[in-house]
């Protein structure tokens, strides 16, 4: 089925649309288009949305606004925000009426008419996704990139073509419900996230797999041999293996090899043979992980984009926003902003992305993580720790207290820790304590929901604060 088709189908029907906001507000904008029925549901007050909403009620939109948004749901075809659970009762009831419950990036995966490669797991998600997307621009491919990063595509569905490329990132949310897979699946890594909202490490494992679950025997799936829950992921995969490795020697598969004729560098064997691929010095980004998120995106686009231009990009490429961003030079500290790192593993990947010890700042609100593991860690590769939110109700700022005081080795003198409740506040505290040659690392391991809409803004607070110092 195509994108007017689809449409069309909709024509005589009605359709909610729950979440008015940059994700769902192009798919609203689609459909009233159309000419189709559209009810926009939003938790939020009409006073949030200035007069976007003004603007939807001119072309036709009806708006259900405020804290009783999701009672009453009976329109044929409901379109779930992926930030809320399939299984609310007030989808359930719905769907007992007779309720289509889908979502944005489902109706795309059925209507999409392109090539698909889709990227998940708990951490390195948006490098891999973009430095894919950037192999394929880079080899003449026309890309569109969308899911959990960019902006939707089901409204630009209709303009591709058959030989370009989609590539998504997919969180754990979106892959709830999905019952189709793309071309080529990405799992970068499997690690406990989000605990807050699924159920339980095993929804969450299982969502993951859903990138991979539907794919039919000619299609890829590229998996982290490192990390134990994708390593058994390929005993469930339909389609073809590829394995990635920073550790071992694969054969075939992906690897790091130390002592090649070149230097460190990322090999690649397949039932074509073994070559070298990329050279280690080449890639710009910091720290192992981004060698990981590289050895997925060279998988995934093995034979479709050539080794010269892979080196090209990755010689290039300056890496994606809030992601161990180098904001500025300061009196001859560097200041990085990493307010991705909304997990303990996500934060221990940045701190082992420097080769000196840090200054962190941490802390922001709980997803139900054990944050034990992170204590040594900090305690091995910072020199004065920085906790913000302490004073907010569900705020990690303890936790990661509590697990660095708790670690073996730990030393107070070695180690300060501080606990400041506001977020500008600590970050001139990092300064104050700052010498020339230090690092700054904004890596909170934390969600930014205590005083941020998201990590974005978390992070844009960050660099201005950054960007201000004198």
């Amino acid at each position: 089925m195509r994108l007017a088709e689809y449409l069309d189908s909709l024509k005589e029907k009605r359709v909610a649309v729950i979440g008015i906001g940059v994700s769902n507000t192009p798919l609203i904008e689609l459909l009233l288009g159309y000419g189709i029925s559209v009810t926009a549901c939003d938790k939020k007050d009409r006073a949030a949305f200035g007069d976007l909403v003004d603007r939807l009620e001119k072309w036709g939109c009806q708006l259900k606004l405020g804290e009783d948004y999701l009672q009453g749901l009976d329109q044929d075809v409901i379109f779930r925000s992926p930030g809320i659970r399939p299984d609310v009762p007030e989808f359930l009831e719905a769907r007992e009426r007779g309720s289509v419950i889908t979502s944005e990036m489902e109706v795309f995966f059925e209507v999409c008419p392109c090539h698909t490669i889709a990227v998940t797991g708990s951490d390195g998600k948006t490098t891999t996704t973009t430095v894919i997307a950037e192999f394929l621009k880079a080899a003449g491919k026309t890309v569109y990139v969308g899911g959990n990063i960019g902006h939707p595509l089901l409204a630009e569905a209709g303009k591709m073509k058959e030989e370009d490329y989609a590539v998504l990132e997919l969180s754990s949310f979106q892959l709830l419900t999905m019952k189709e897979s793309p071309e080529i699946a990405v799992v970068t890594n499997v690690t406990p996230n989000h605990l807050n909202v699924h159920k339980g490490m095993e929804e969450y494992v299982a969502a993951k797999a859903n990138v991979f679950r539907y794919q039919t025997p000619e299609q890829r799936v590229i998996l982290n041999e490192d990390n134990e829950i994708t390593r058994s992921f390929a005993a469930q995969a339909p389609g073809q293996v590829v394995r990635f490795s920073r550790r071992a020697a694969l054969d075939p598969g992906v690897s790091v090899e130390e002592n090649g004729p070149e230097g460190p560098a990322i090999w690649i064997s397949n039932g074509q043979g073994r070559r070298m691929v990329l050279p280690l010095d080449l890639i710009r980004l910091p720290g192992l992980h981004n060698v990981e998120n590289y050895m997925a995106a060279i998988a995934a686009v093995d034979g479709l984009v050539s080794d010269e231009t892979i080196r090209q990009v990755a010689s290039s490429f300056n890496g994606v926003e809030h992601r161990i961003e180098l904001v500025r030079e300061v009196h001859g500290v560097k200041y990085y902003n990493d307010s991705i790192a909304s997990s303990p593993t996500r934060t221990t990947a940045g701190l082992r992305s420097f080769p000196q010890k840090v200054i962190l700042i941490a802390g922001g609100r709980d997803k139900n993580i054990d944050y034990t593991p992170l204590g040594p860690e900090i305690v091995a590769h910072v020199k004065l720790l920085v906790l913000t939110g302490g004073d907010i109700l569900g705020s990690t700022a303890p936790k990661i207290c509590a697990a660095v005081l708790n670690a073996p080795g730990y030393d107070s003198a070695a180690l300060p820790v501080l606990l400041i409740d506001d977020f500008e506040a600590a970050v001139y505290a990092a300064k104050e304590h700052a010498a020339p040659g230090d690092i700054v690392l904004m890596s909170p391991a934390s969600t930014s929901f205590d005083k941020f809409a998201n990590f974005m803004e978390r992070g844009k607070k960050f660099k201005n604060i950054v960007n201000h110092m004198g």
